[in-house]
């Protein structure tokens, strides 16, 4: 079977959830000592309305309306084991005596990390803080604390014996280097790596941002930019690390260690390095707004807590990447993964497949002269009996343009009263952010978007908390303006004065004819409300062929989303099937669920505008949905039905 097969390439990097369940329980035994730059994020709001004149200078202040304080550096990589559940965990540090430095050691007694070994440097030492003035929704010019520090040889001394101390005692000791001027002097690396080789029956792992492969016996992990530049290729921010440099750069640096090598690469996942080859995970899709910062320190949090637990190199990878997976979510602070979190995301991840061919039309890979680009070839022959179709944008088009209706709803939402009197600056940020956040959803259902919508408006804080509106409401707003359009179109249809075709991709109604005809079971998908499809498949006239198999959303985004639709049909399909089922969709969501069960996906990648040809963003997006083929339209309908076996 096809799903056996697609199970089997798949088995490295996906875990059970009952395996997932039995490693987070075995967390909660472990012993971690952090021996690191222990640092403070500070986030503070700014709210010129309560400015006044400095009555000293005569210069407008700037008043902090709210401030926030989470851990930074190696205090962040300790706060995300405890958030894990780990039991014990240990922090080794220096902090300056002063106010900062009681705060950071606060926080982390209340998130119970064992401060005994943070000790104070009272000369010479500030404790690291970041301070990062927010106004107006972007974030300013930071203020450091620290650059200055210097270390001294008495306080090293005794940091490190009491370490020597705590090692016997751990599962794991992770290593951080964040800071410019922190605890990594010269002196203070030799006697680390003394240490490490004293207790090398120990696993040691460390991220350090510019002593990477300094501490020789330690597993590392490290950034794609930071393992091509190690091995002489260095690159700008921005530039694509591709997958076989990545790959590379992790061989040659396993050589050259001999130990195992993480290679954390953003969207794209991340690549284990260890004597048994490379191994890949996949990255996350991720929909919501991220804020990347600290993904570095929950990512080794999750790959150490799973090391510790005894588990090996790719299930803590995967670990890892669950963790960083929450907390990028998690914006204006420094965040950690709780269990309940992590079973959330990983009991059913979404993946992020094949990003350097979705990103490079150039690798595209064509069945014979046609436009069929196949980025997967099927397991074994098939031989189709059921057929799933999205609906807006693989059949019919009568809601092309919706972007354009959603996006102006969406900006006067956030803006509110403000909408007509908002100056350029702020109107361009609510607009760029309203785009990339219709762009990222696409192909969900609407009333998901609009429980987005209500998160934006509130992240912008222009209208007041008691005239914001729930999800439905905002619904009910863009639904009106979109039924109108769909209203008028349809009108013209029944006037006569447009065809079938107007609103339809090309050849899209006969190739429904031929599936029919050739007995294959169709089924319509949609995010769209039910009542709503089952009128516009009737007024297009292909709704007999589904046989009452249309499915659409009912209004509880709870029960009906387009994820949970699709699931209802690939259980009615059944798992015996899944190697006779096909998907057509131009949306993620059914390309994604149809992969997973093991069926084979067609994207359609078309211009809607001109219902053919290729759409190179929705060509993006459904390869890295997981789509297996992706096509333009369906003028090329006899040469797609010999390459998918249908006769």
């Amino acid at each position: 079977m096809r799903s056996e097969a697609i199970a089997a390439t798949r088995k490295e990097w996906e875990m059970k959830i009952t395996d997932l369940n039995g490693l987070l329980e075995s967390i909660r035994r472990i012993k971690a000592a952090v021996v690191g730059d222990y640092c403070l994020d500070a986030y503070w709001f700014i709210d010129e309305a309560g400015s006044e004149k400095s009555v000293e200078t005569g210069l407008p202040t700037q008043p902090v309306q709210t401030q926030r304080y989470s851990l930074g550096g190696a205090g962040n990589v300790a706060n995300n084991l405890k958030a894990l559940g780990a039991g014990d965990v240990r922090a080794y540090g220096i902090t300056g005596d002063d106010p900062f430095g009681r705060t950071m050691r606060g926080l982390m007694e209340e998130a119970g990390i064992d401060t005994r070994n943070l000790l104070v440097q009272k000369d010479a030492w500030q404790t690291h803080v970041y301070i990062k003035p927010n106004r107006e929704n972007r974030e300013e010019n930071r203020i450091d604390f620290g650059n200055f520090n210097r270390l001294q040889r008495e306080t090293a001394d005794a940091l490190i014996a009491r370490l020597d101390r705590g090692i016997e005692d751990a599962d794991i000791i992770i290593i951080n280097q964040q800071a410019r001027a922190g605890i990594h002097t010269d002196y203070f690396r030799r006697a680390l790596n003394g240490l490490i080789r004293k207790h090398a029956g120990k696993i040691f792992i460390a991220d350090t941002r510019k002593h990477s492969g300094t501490f020789r016996g330690a597993y590392s992990q490290l950034n794609d930019y930071e393992a091509a530049a190690l091995c002489g290729r260095d690159r700008l921010r921005g530039d694509i690390i591709l997958q076989e440099e990545a790959k590379h750069a992790g061989n040659e640096l396993f050589k050259r260690w001999r130990k195992p090598v993480f290679i954390t690469r953003g969207e794209r996942g991340c690549l284990v390095a260890d004597r048994k080859g490379i191994h890949e995970i996949p990255g996350l899709l991720i929909i919501s707004r991220i804020d990347a910062v600290g993904a570095g320190d929950s990512m080794l949090a999750g790959i150490a807590a799973g090391l510790a637990a005894g588990r090996g190199n790719v299930e803590a990878a995967i670990l890892g990447n669950f963790t960083a997976g929450v907390t990028i979510q998690k914006v204006f602070q420094t965040g950690t993964a709780s269990p309940a979190e992590i079973l959330k995301i990983g009991s059913d991840p979404d993946y992020v497949y094949s990003p350097e061919l979705a990103g490079d039309i150039r690798k595209a890979r064509r069945f014979g002269d046609s436009e069929i680009e196949i980025v997967h070839d099927p397991a074994e022959e098939l031989k189709i009996t059921h057929a799933i179709f999205d609906h807006d944008g693989t059949i019919s088009i009568l809601r092309e343009g919706w972007e354009q209706i959603m996006s102006p709803m969406m900006v006067k939402a956030v803006l509110g009263k403000a909408y007509h009197e908002a100056d350029e600056s702020v109107y361009g940020r609510v607009l760029k952010r309203v785009n990339d956040y219709i762009d990222k959803t696409t192909g969900i259902q609407t009333l998901i978007q609009m429980h987005g919508l209500v998160e934006i408006v509130k992240e912008f804080g222009i209208v007041p908390a008691d005239a914001i509106l729930d999800a439905r409401g905002y619904k009910s707003i863009y639904n009106r303006a979109l039924l109108d359009m769909v209203r008028g179109r349809l009108q013209k249809l029944k006037r006569g004065e447009l065809s079938v075709e107007d609103f339809t991709l090309k050849n899209a109604v006969p190739l429904l004819r031929r599936l029919h005809g050739a007995g294959i079971r169709l089924y319509l998908a949609s995010g769209t409300d039910e009542a709503d499809v089952k009128r516009e498949a009737r007024a297009l006239g292909y709704a007999p062929l589904f046989e009452g198999r249309i499915y659409g959303a009912v209004g509880d985004v709870t029960k009906e989303a387009k994820k949970t639709v699709l699931e209802r049909i690939l259980r009615d399909i059944g798992a015996e099937n899944a190697g006779h089922m096909v998907a057509f969709g131009d949306g993620p969501v059914e390309i994604r669920e149809t992969h997973k069960k093991g069926g084979y996906t067609v994207g359609l990648a078309s211009h809607e505008i001109r219902r053919y040809g290729l759409d190179l963003k929705k060509r993006e997006r459904l390869i890295k949905a997981g789509a297996d083929i992706v096509i333009p339209d369906y003028s090329q309908m006899e040469t797609l039905f010999g390459y998918l076996k249908i006769r």
